[in-house]
Order: structure tokens, then C-alpha cells, then sequence
């Protein structure tokens, strides 16, 4: 199974309940896909090279790597030399949505970049387990349903950007009930 790791580079530390998810995937020989940010990514890598876990594949635009902390295989996402700003990081994330079986993302509300990654696993029919900070509480999120419930948890522009990104990533508003 691959497991795709995320989270905002707003969170830099793991506590333990994230840690002991963490060395489940490890006991259970997993693939791990994490990005190469500082932040959560960063924070991913530094426990797993920690423990030596081998199973890990780092995914750089352009293979242009921020960070590998344990020198562990680099997959290359290509992106066009036009493409800037957060599309230039979101390829390489949709990349990693694509290849995983899995999601483990890290969430404090408000991270752009990790709802992207929860909606691009959920356009592909894949669930996510969501730690959400702001309440110390993973929520198995297995479609859009879970996820507006999630995001009701949420300050206004959490919601507005929830809606901005589904039309960007053309989620039928059919998907979704509460908003």
C-alpha cells in the first residue's frame, strides 16, 4: 500500500498520537509518498529517517529537492516553465494523490495546499485520514459528505476556499450538500 503523507508547512512538529500513526504505517512495511516542503514534509522525513524506514519516496518538482533528509529516491514531477506559485507545488502533490492507495494528511483549517490534496484523493476515489489540529482528532474522511462536515468545523474562509477548489478541480456541486 502507498501512503500518501502531507500536511502545511505551518505545522513543523509531530506530536505523539501523529508519531504513533506514523509507526503503523512502518510496522506494516507501507510505501510512503511525501513532498519535499518544509513544514509537515519535513517533519515526515525527520521521523522516518529517525528510524531508518526505507520505504519512503521523495516527489520534487522538477526534481529540483528542498529537502530529503534521508536520501531516499527522488521521483521527478515534471512542470511546465510557465506554471508558478502553488500550481508549481500542487502538480507534485496531484502527483502524489495519483500514485498513493492512501491518504495521511496533517490539517490545521486552513492550509490551501493540503484541502487541494484531500479533494484530489477524494476526485480519485481514494479516502484520506485527516489529523485536524484544531481539535486534536483524526477524521476518516471517504467522501465529499465527511470532508463539508469537516470543513463546517471550519472559519468562513475555509468554506469559501473548500468551494473554490472544487469548481477548480470541477467537483460537480451535485457532490456536495451543505454549502
Amino acid at each position: 500500500m502507498k501512503i500518501f503523507i502531507a500536511g502545511p508547512r505551518a505545522i513543523s512538529s509531530l506530536n505523539k498520537k501523529i508519531e504513533d500513526r506514523l509507526y503503523g504505517i512502518c510496522e506494516k512495511g507501507y510505501s510512503v509518498l511525501v513532498g519535499d516542503a518544509n513544514g509537515v514534509d519535513k517533519a515526515i522525513q525527520k521521523y522516518f529517517s529517525f528510524l531508518n524506514y526505507a520505504n519512503v519516496t521523495v516527489y520534487a518538482s522538477n526534481g529540483k529537492v528542498r529537502n530529503n533528509l534521508g536520501n531516499w529516491q527522488i521521483e521527478t514531477v515534471p512542470v511546465p516553465s510557465n506554471v508558478r506559485g502553488f500550481d508549481f507545488y500542487a502538480m507534485k502533490d496531484k502527483a502524489m494523490a495519483t500514485n498513493a492507495d492512501y491518504g495521511f494528511m496533517l490539517w490545521n483549517g486552513e492550509s490551501k495546499g493540503t484541502l487541494n490534496n484531500i479533494i484530489n484523493l477524494l476526485n480519485d476515489n481514494k479516502k484520506a485520514l485527516v489529523y485536524f489540529s484544531p481539535q486534536n482528532s483524526f477524521i476518516c474522511i471517504d467522501g465529499f459528505e465527511k470532508l463539508e462536515i469537516l470543513i463546517s468545523y471550519c472559519d468562513d474562509g475555509a468554506k469559501t476556499l473548500f468551494e473554490k477548489l472544487c469548481k477548480k478541480v470541477n467537483i460537480l456541486q451535485t457532490q456536495m450538500t451543505i454549502f
